[in-house]
């Protein structure tokens, strides 16, 4: 919700820009109220102020950052058109290419590795005028839900520090949460933008696959099954941010040849959701299951019909094929890496798995495809009859700080309504609505048809109304 005209004069009197949404920013900056020098300076100060409780940002240069928010006041005061997100700060994960900065993907082996060109997500933001704030740290690799790595350290989450912030986008969420910038980058294979934001308290969306162009110029080619589920998004702290973040990032690359020219807004459908609390017997979490509950009236009092389901099709299955997806091509390459790098997650990670990739037959990764073909299909028939579809995120609340190492069962058990969804290819967001006593983040999923992140948009906004307010994290550990 917008703050009211007194309290915006206040946080731009008390030099607090970085208390405000992008939207607002853009506004203030466009028109001449704000500079992009003044708001660079407070993100920097906020950013200086709490990462090292967080350790969320973990590459940043002063003197580049207010270099950038000079250039934009130039072009304004030259009477130049500087784009929906002129002066807004964005922080941008460090497996992404920006160059003249190190893709480390978490890893000591990647710490020279340094991009000589943007990534299309990268270079669609500095077009609409943003500001690149800071580089957010990830797990080694990008392969877990707890960003730790041994080049960056330890991220936490701000609300909570016994909590995971999530991952791999940990670092993004953290940051955001805390008032690091006013919108994130992310990418997510198997919930990474949709669990840090669940986590940490803050809005997640993952595009259709083809929606956002994504590459990464530094890197050798993807095998195939990580093409088919990664993509780029965004996170932000409105339904509102994430729609013009989204606008921005949506824009075609030659070099990505998923992208599809999908318009942002599809022709109209029937407001008719579907609303699942326990999908396959999920031992949904109390408290998400009142969020949904919540959720759906929101949606009823707006006009939609709401019909709660006791099943979907297959989560469960999907879920299995995004590890075959994932591990069925270039597994003992990625053992060989991760044994060089010393991560001890990740190397517990790889000794567990073995036994799954082991299993797996010769003709695995053509099967998988075979199969992911059908519960695509049987995904689509449903989303013929509901525009939009709640459901839990995952079981639990966010789990507990490195939980992988001591308990990974308990960990993966009760994910799969996240880990699904890559490999359906459509678009999904986790959208937070209430904060517990112990300020542990609580939140819903909503998911829809391909390239129809406008439902998901249109939906979220009416439910964000009704919930309670996003904050800004203030770490006190």
């Amino acid at each position: 919700m917008s703050p009211s005209q007194n309290a915006l004069d206040d946080v731009i009197e008390n030099e607090q820009s970085w208390r405000l949404s992008a939207s607002q920013l853009a506004v203030l900056v466009n028109s001449g109220r704000l500079s992009a020098y003044s708001v660079a300076r407070q993100a920097l100060a906020r950013l200086e102020a709490v990462n090292p409780a967080i350790n969320a940002v973990v590459d940043y240069r002063s003197d580049d950052v207010l270099a950038q928010a000079k250039r934009i006041d130039e072009r304004l005061a030259a009477g130049e058109e500087v784009g929906p997100l002129a002066g807004v700060p964005v922080t941008i994960k460090i497996n992404t290419d920006q160059k003249g900065y190190a893709n480390t993907n978490g890893l000591m082996l990647q710490k020279d590795l340094i991009a000589d060109a943007n990534n299309p997500v990268v270079q669609r933001l500095i077009d609409a005028g943003a500001i690149l704030l800071g580089r957010t740290n990830t797990p080694a690799f990008s392969a877990r839900l707890f960003t730790n790595n041994r080049l960056h350290g330890h991220t936490y989450n701000p609300r909570n520090k016994a909590l995971t912030p999530g991952g791999s986008s940990g670092g993004a969420a953290s940051a955001l949460a805390s008032g690091i910038g006013a919108l994130a980058h992310g990418t997510d294979i198997a919930g990474s933008i949709r669990y840090p934001a669940f986590a940490c308290g803050v809005h997640g969306l993952r595009p259709t696959l083809g929606r956002v162009a994504n590459f990464n110029p530094s890197g050798a080619e993807r095998s195939i099954g990580p093409q088919l589920m990664s993509v780029a998004g965004p996170l932000a702290r409105s339904v509102a941010d994430l729609r013009l973040a989204l606008g921005v990032m949506a824009q075609p690359d030659p070099r990505d040849v998923w992208y599809q020219p999908a318009p942002l807004h599809g022709t109209p459908k029937p407001k008719r959701a579907a609303v699942c609390l326990r999908p396959e017997g999920l031992e949904t979490a109390p408290e998400i299951q009142h969020e949904l509950h919540k959720a759906a009236d929101a949606l009823r009092a707006s006009g939609w019909v709401v019909d709660e389901v006791e099943e979907l099709p297959s989560l469960k299955e999907p879920a299995s094929l995004q590890l075959s997806l994932w591990l069925a091509d270039g597994f003992e390459q990625w053992a060989e890496v991760a044994e060089q790098e010393g991560d001890v997650a990740i190397l517990k990670m790889i000794d567990k798995a073995r036994g799954f990739v082991d299993r797996l037959p010769a003709d695995a990764l053509s099967s998988t495809l075979t199969k992911r073909a059908t519960v695509i299909r049987q995904w689509k028939r449903f989303l013929a009859q509901y525009s939009l579809v709640l459901l839990p995120p995952a079981a639990e609340l966010a789990l507990p700080d490195q939980l992988d190492l001591t308990d990974p069962e308990r960990m993966s058990r009760g994910l799969f309504p996240m880990m699904a969804i890559p490999v359906l290819g459509i678009p999904a967001m986790t959208l937070t609505t209430a904060l517990t006593d112990d300020n542990t983040p609580v939140g819903i999923q909503l998911l829809g048809d391909s390239f129809r992140e406008d439902i998901l948009l249109e939906a979220g906004g009416v439910i964000e109304a009704r919930a309670a307010p996003v904050t800004i994290a203030q770490p006190e550990f």
